[in-house]
């Protein structure tokens, strides 16, 4: 049983040369929250990296640390009460956690942009979209409202906004969800980032609107050659755009796979719980499967695995003993490349 190596290179995406480096790497990260009940550890030793022209799927339930991770890596962490007690948030090689306020400032946005889930709340309502677009341009480029503007409506030619031109100057609540979804695409673009976290981009969005949304962000991640972290809780829109999956739970990484190799072969029982809870056309009527129980309070993490409480096959050792994410092999011991499962029974889980 070979223990992952956290700071082992990725295989080479799409659209990266061979020998590039990630561009984010993150190591090890520690997240938690001081309560009035307590510490809530939030995020428990995250490692996973992206690299130029990849995409990465953070999949698992609310309150698994997915977007914490997000934060933290942006730097946009209420802190108090929030903290980062130990960890390394590598950007090209650099440590964003011991640089400066300035320093950070100019990667964020700049280098590494964040679209977020709700767009409506993430707009301001009072200001049109256009001057919001703008501001981009004005404030990191110096550009005049003039180009600014222009800009603007580049922009929002570029993530298919119809009459860009004439709705420019329209406010937030004037657009559909799909479209405001695309007005926040556009101001992660706005910089020509390096990289793009997605928070759950399509949250709240019909499943036609979904795929125009999934569909618009891998297009302009092949154009840029961005690196992409992709966070989500539904395993049905990362299939066709992600190259490989961390899935999340109670703050910890517990399988990382390519995209195809989980779909086919889960090695963690939560993975399984998480595939067979999605709706399939060929068990129409039949009541759709859910995991038992709840995930776990984050102030008081089950002993062992945090899984155990709700695993089918959790058995004594699961409920004292953390399983570590290891690599996971074929049968006669061949490498899985990419893969590893925090589960003390991963063989039985993938081999049957």
């Amino acid at each position: 049983m070979t223990i992952i190596d956290k700071t082992a290179d990725v295989p080479a995406p799409r659209g990266s040369t061979e020998n590039s480096g990630p561009l984010l790497d993150v190591r090890d990260l520690h997240v938690e929250f001081k309560t009035r009940d307590g510490i809530v550890k939030a995020v428990n030793g995250v490692n996973y990296s992206v690299a130029a022209g990849e995409t990465l799927a953070v999949l698992g339930e609310s309150g698994s640390g997915k977007s914490v991770t997000a934060q933290a890596i942006m730097g946009i962490l209420d802190m108090p009460p929030g903290r980062i007690p130990q960890g390394e948030i590598l950007f090209r090689g650099q440590d964003m956690l011991t640089m400066g306020y300035e320093e950070r400032r100019k990667i964020r946005g700049q280098k590494i942009a964040m679209i977020f889930q709700d767009a409506l709340s993430s707009l301001n309502p009072v200001l049109t979209v256009g001057y919001q677009l703008a501001e981009m341009f004005r404030v990191h480029q110096g550009l005049s409202k003039k180009d600014a503007k222009a800009k603007a409506i580049g922009l929002m030619d570029r993530v298919r906004i119809p009459a860009a031109k004439e709705r420019v100057n329209d406010y937030p609540h004037q657009f559909s969800g799909g479209m405001r979804q695309r007005i926040m695409i556009a101001m992660a673009l706005a910089l020509e980032p390096d990289l793009i976290i997605a928070d759950e981009p399509t949250t709240a969005l019909d499943v036609t609107v979904q795929a125009q949304v999934m569909d618009l962000l891998a297009e302009l991640q092949r154009e840029y050659n961005m690196g992409l972290i992709l966070i989500t809780h539904d395993l049905g829109v990362v299939a066709d755009v992600a190259d490989k999956i961390a899935v999340m739970y109670a703050g910890r990484i517990v399988e990382t796979a390519p995209v195809h190799e989980l779909y086919k072969r889960p090695a963690h029982p939560y993975t399984r719980g998480l595939l067979d809870s999605i709706p399939r056309l060929d068990q129409k009527g039949q009541e759709l499967y859910a995991i038992k129980g709840l995930p776990p309070n984050l102030l008081k993490i089950p002993s062992g695995c945090a899984f155990n409480p709700r695993c089918p096959k959790a058995q004594d050792i699961c409920r004292t003993d953390v399983p570590a994410l290891v690599s996971v092999t074929e049968r006669d011991g061949g490498e899985l490349p990419g893969r590893g499962s925090a589960c003390h029974f991963w063989k039985e889980q993938i081999h049957g």
